[in-house]
């Protein structure tokens, strides 16, 4: 706080040069992480987690695989679901430390999708649809069907999920570049609060 006394014996506090710094710092952060619309980008989280956990029930009734074994639609489903979750809030109470939480989950949704990219791929390649055998009513079998149903599925699992890594890694580089910039006035704004105390 500056003061400041004229002739007459006035005096007059003035605002902080640091504290308005500070202030005007904070507002480009908040219109920054604005900017990357982390509502928007909330909700397509939270949509992509709900239809991955809605698609993947019918792969319960089919044959199980690597995919219904490791459980990989519900814990990625989760994962969508409480990085958008996140997300909104951010949008909300824009703060540096729900960015970094913003970041940390975004950046553990992002590894998963790629797990579970990966998980996807490889079942798919394994339980590959096999030709439907001549029998003498021309005919396929049950399993034959199944295995079409479950490729379908697991197909439209892995864009989903491919979608959600796309939406993960745009929106952690958004999050760490801002993280970076403002990084050191949060630790003015620790130092500040700290003095007022």
């Amino acid at each position: 706080m500056a003061v400041s006394v004229s002739r007459d014996l006035n005096v007059q506090v003035q605002e902080d040069v640091n504290k308005v710094k500070l202030k005007d710092k904070q507002q480009e952060l908040r219109a920054a992480i604005l900017r990357g619309e982390p509502k928007c980008l909330g909700v397509g989280q939270i949509m992509l987690g709900l239809m991955v956990i809605s698609y993947s029930l019918p792969l319960h009734v089919t044959e199980a695989t690597h995919v219904v074994n490791f459980g990989v639609p519900w814990w990625t489903g989760l994962t969508f679901i409480a990085a958008g979750s996140i997300a909104i809030v951010l949008d909300k109470h824009c703060a540096i430390k729900i960015m970094k939480a913003c970041l940390i989950v975004s950046v553990a949704s992002m590894v998963l999708s790629v797990v579970a990219v990966v998980i996807y791929s490889v079942d798919l390649n394994k339980y590959h649809l096999s030709p439907c055998e001549d029998q003498k009513d021309y005919s396929c079998t049950r399993h034959y069907y199944g295995m079409k149903i479950s490729t379908g599925i697991k197909s439209s699992l892995l864009l989903f999920t491919l979608a959600q890594t796309a939406i993960s890694v745009v929106f952690s580089w958004i999050l760490f570049r801002q993280r970076h910039n403002f990084e050191q006035y949060a630790a003015l704004s620790h130092a500040a609060s700290s003095l007022l105390n």
